[in-house]
This record gives C-alpha cells, sequence and structure tokens, in this order.
C-alpha cells in the first residue's frame, strides 16, 4: 500500500472539487479548494519526493470551452515529470498516443470503453492495441445505487449497467496494467473512505488498484489498509495540506516512498 498523488484540473485550474456536484452543463462543480499555481508546480513536487504512479484527471469534457486550457495545465505536469504520472480525461484511442508521447507512464480511460451504458469491447481492444495493457490504466469510478456499486462515466455523472464486482475486476484485468477507482459518492466530502469499495478492491482486484475518495484523517488511511488487507494504494485530494486540507503532504510523501 502507498500513497498516490493527484492533480485535477477544471476550468484551466488545479482544483480539488466535490465529485458528485460536478456538471457538464455551465462547466460547473463545487470547489473545496482553487490553487494559484500550475500543473507544472505540483509535478516538480511531486518528482522531488520521488512519487512515482500518481495521476492527472482532466475534469471538463472534450468540447468544453476550457478543455485546451486544462491541456496546458496537464502538459506542464507531464513536461515537469516525465514518465512519473499519469493521465485521463477526454482519452480515446486518436489522442492516447499523444498524451503518453507528451510524458505520460500511463493513459486512464473510462467514457471511451463505455457506450450506452455497456462496455464497448471493439474500443476496448482497439486501446489496448493501441497503447499496450502494460500502459494502460481502467477508470472504474463508481456510485451506489440499490445496494450495490456501479461504474459510472462521463466524469462521474452516467451511471452504466456494469457492477463493480469479482466478475467484471476479471474481466477488465485482462486489458489494463491496473485500476484506478474513485468512490463518485463521496469523493471530495473529506466525510470517510466507502468501505464496501474498500473491502471489495482489496478481495478481489487481481491487479493494482488506486483507490480514491473521502479520505479525511490518518485514521481514514488505516482502515482502508486494514479492509484492503494492504492491496490497494490510496490518493487523497482535498484532505491534504498542499490542496487546503491538514493532512501532511510530508508525511504521506515519506509514507509513499
Amino acid at each position: 500500500m502507498r500513497f498516490r498523488p493527484c492533480i485535477d484540473i477544471h476550468n484551466g485550474k488545479v482544483k480539488q472539487i466535490v465529485g458528485s456536484t460536478l456538471a457538464d452543463s455551465g462547466d460547473q462543480a463545487e470547489e473545496n479548494y482553487v490553487s494559484s499555481r500550475g500543473g507544472g508546480y505540483y509535478a516538480k513536487m511531486y518528482k522531488e519526493h520521488d512519487l512515482t504512479g500518481g495521476h492527472i484527471i482532466i475534469l471538463n469534457p472534450v468540447g468544453s470551452q476550457y478543455y485546451e486550457e486544462d491541456k496546458v495545465q496537464a502538459g506542464s505536469a507531464l513536461a515537469a515529470f516525465p514518465g512519473g504520472l499519469q493521465i485521463g480525461g477526454g482519452i480515446n484511442a486518436d489522442n492516447a498516443r499523444d498524451f503518453l508521447d507528451a510524458g505520460a507512464s500511463h493513459v486512464i480511460v473510462t467514457s471511451f470503453v463505455f457506450k450506452n451504458g455497456a462496455v464497448n469491447e471493439d474500443n476496448l481492444r482497439r486501446l489496448k492495441d493501441i497503447v499496450g495493457k502494460s500502459r494502460l490504466v481502467l477508470d472504474l469510478s463508481c456510485r451506489r445505487r440499490e445496494d450495490r456499486y456501479y461504474i459510472v462515466t462521463d466524469r462521474w455523472q452516467k451511471f452504466t449497467d456494469v457492477r463493480l464486482d469479482g466478475k467484471s475486476l476479471d474481466y477488465f484485468a485482462k486489458y489494463c496494467d491496473q485500476f484506478l477507482v474513485h468512490a463518485a459518492d463521496v469523493e471530495g466530502k473529506t466525510a470517510g473512505i466507502e468501505k464496501e469499495v474498500a473491502a471489495l478492491l482489496g478481495k478481489e482486484c487481481p491487479i493494482p488498484c488506486t483507490y480514491a475518495g473521502g479520505i479525511s484523517g490518518y485514521e481514514d488511511i488505516e482502515l482502508l489498509d486494514r479492509l484492503s488487507d494492504g492491496k490497494v494504494d490510496f490518493t487523497v485530494g482535498s484532505a491534504l495540506d498542499i490542496f487546503g486540507g491538514k493532512l501532511s503532504f510530508e508525511k504521506l510523501a515519506a509514507f509513499g516512498r
């Protein structure tokens, strides 16, 4: 289990938001923190602490007036830490290689492999063929519905018909190197982790996985460690002191190494 840092970009700024409030209409989201620093600043910090395997997430959709500004921020981060960060947000078979060539270690994909609520196997195979299994991360972020967790797409706004469970994790593991799972219902709320998701990932995940969502203190990290049997990495956003929270980045960086 190790700490993996993040850089979330929305409306051309590095931010921390409440995930469940993100809306494509009007490029809106409830903000916890808006940084005056650019993506390159944080990437350089992560590089100095040797924190590989973190991720950049572009939160505006392709076609948004802010998407190109987001890409500039993301590009500065990739340039500051080449080979050290993964990137997601608007990734598809046509542009995935561009992000890898710009310095990303992996591309992170969700929406391109789901269409009309179901898995698009053609897109999934095509993406794997283009970037290779070893450089592909699937974002299987989820939300709760009727006491089960379903994978959500389009910046956590749309439910798919695909449950997050051992069967789906085994299926997707054939195509990618790692998973990234945001528990979207608690993302950005710093009110505790989604315990059932943590336990599920620890028990059923056959490849490396990073959990995100709800971590507010060291006790949440300890709980995640216990529930996942130490098998799941974690990221911290709004609770981190570099994003206006109280958790020490320096302490977690040492934990990450």
